[in-house]
């Protein structure tokens, strides 16, 4: 199925990029490196599909992305940005955008989601949410693992779709839930979270019910349960996979039925609220060793959420840890700074309790070391103090090494971002120890690590002068 895009970005090279994979899959494809531009396209007709940047030179993508789902319902926008943001995922779904992808993004993916925009457009008009701006998540993280999780929230903030987020310990699933719950329509009323593993198995039914005087020993007033107490809001059950038998009987009538009973009572009760659970187990294992419902399981189960590991987003490290200590800051503690090499170091680390550990580990040094600026050892000292630490073996790859590079330019010199600079700099980067060990590698004969790297004996020399790397006295030219 093929159609015309029409492709805005002020980025000469992604420009050529995608309309070059599109025009491959058949598409009939122009482009735009502005929303002066784009105007100008649209003024000649409108394209079965618009794919549209959000920063632009002369404005927002996403405000123009607004006006046109006004204008033209029937249009789907595709929206990618380098604002890897929650904030950005939501807005581009509140502006009624088709899909949302953040940068850098897979091409095949850009693909797929243009086929479904015409499909979508050829198959019925645009329906389009409307949802009020919300800021303030807690949600932190760049990387593509957490987009993903970006991209799966913006989509059911605003239905009461069942959603079960899964993670290990300490990734943040309540964070999801709250975000869920403080970004949709039920967010002026209560979110209420009941954990099952904390409470004793005899007491989970009247926890999450209510119980009515006398119905128990020590039941002397009635009490409201957590339905009651979230009516029109969010109840969010943690450790889900904890939760009795008998009460997954109870939970799962109540979401078949939409009604309830409170303990000892006979009148029945409407509920009114979303259902966000989490779980760091495996439920379907649970449901094949016989420890949960499955029926229960597919009801919870309607949107899937999976939380990373931290050690499955490295690069979100710097800024948790940034986050983190500005927190403490807030709190009263000293306000600290982590340089180049503490980074490196938390960065390194496999971090076993994920963004908690993180967390506990800034308030610590926030409230113990003495100095302003931390560096690599103080971390690994405040890691070895907790038992934890594990020097790190693992070769993260370049790949990753750059991106982290970047993510600590965002958060330290983030001018030079913008400033021209960048490639330069970062090849320099890079290149400067891939010279250094080469040149070593061949006792500094500039002629064998010339070779070695595939590059004349000249260019080694200008390279050398340019990047400022002295020789020595024994600087050797190569005579062989």
């Amino acid at each position: 199925m093929s159609g015309s895009v029409l492709i805005v970005d002020d980025d000469s090279a992604i420009r050529t990029v995608v309309a070059a994979a599109l025009k491959r899959e058949g598409h009939r494809v122009t482009t735009a490196a502005s929303i002066a531009e784009l105007r100008r396209a649209l003024a000649t007709g409108l394209p079965d599909v618009l794919v549209t940047d959000v920063v632009l030179p002369d404005g927002n993508g996403l405000d123009v992305a607004a006006g046109l789902a006004e204008e033209h319902p029937e249009l789907p926008i595709i929206v990618f940005s380098a604002q890897n943001t929650l904030a950005t995922a939501v807005r581009a779904t509140e502006v009624g955008a088709f899909d949302y992808l953040p940068k850098p993004f897979d091409l095949d993916v850009l693909a797929q989601a243009v086929r479904g925009a015409i499909a979508r457009r050829q198959r019925q008009p645009a329906e389009f949410a409307e949802i009020e701006v919300v800021s303030g998540s807690t949600l932190i993280g760049r990387s593509p693992a957490m987009q993903e999780v970006y991209r799966v929230i913006a989509r059911v903030v605003s239905n009461d779709l069942t959603v079960l987020v899964s993670g290990e310990s300490g990734t943040g699933k309540e964070l999801v839930a709250q975000a869920i719950h403080d970004l949709g329509p039920r967010r002026r009323a209560p979110f209420v979270a009941l954990n099952m593993a904390a409470i004793p198995r005899d007491l989970i039914e009247a926890e999450l019910f209510g119980h009515e005087r006398g119905a128990f020993t020590g039941a002397a007033t009635r009490v409201a349960g957590k339905f009651e107490q979230a009516a029109g809001g969010t109840l969010f059950l943690d450790e889900i996979g904890d939760m009795p038998m008998d009460a997954q009987t109870r939970l799962l009538r109540v979401l078949q039925s939409g009604e309830f009973t409170t303990v000892g009572g006979a009148r029945t009760i409407r509920a009114d609220v979303r259902i966000v659970a989490a779980t760091n187990k495996d439920l379907g294992q649970l449901v094949q060793s016989g420890q949960f419902r499955e029926d229960l399981f597919y009801r919870l189960n309607v949107v899937p959420v999976s939380l990373p590991a931290l050690r499955e987003r490295r690069q979100d490290v710097p800024l948790l840890a940034r986050h983190f200590l500005d927190r403490a800051a807030e709190a009263g503690l000293p306000r600290k700074q982590l340089d180049q090499g503490a980074m490196a170091v938390l960065e390194g680390y496999d971090w076993p309790g994920n963004v908690r550990e993180l967390e506990n580990l800034m308030r610590r040094i926030a409230a113990l070391s003495r100095d302003e600026w931390i560096d690599a050892d103080a971390i690994r000292r405040a890691i070895g103090e907790a038992g934890h630490f594990q020097p790190e073996s693992r070769d993260a790859g370049i790949d990753a090494a750059v991106r982290a590079r970047l993510e600590r330019m965002a958060i330290e010199e983030p001018r030079a971002l913008d400033d021209g600079s960048l490639y330069e700099r970062i090849i320099g980067e890079v290149e400067r120890p891939l010279i250094e060990a080469m040149l070593a590698r061949h006792q500094n004969n500039q002629l064998r690590a010339a070779r070695a790297l595939g590059i004349n004996r000249n260019t080694l020399r200008k390279r050398l002068d340019t990047l400022g790397i002295e020789m020595g006295a024994d600087r050797s030219t190569g005579a062989d």
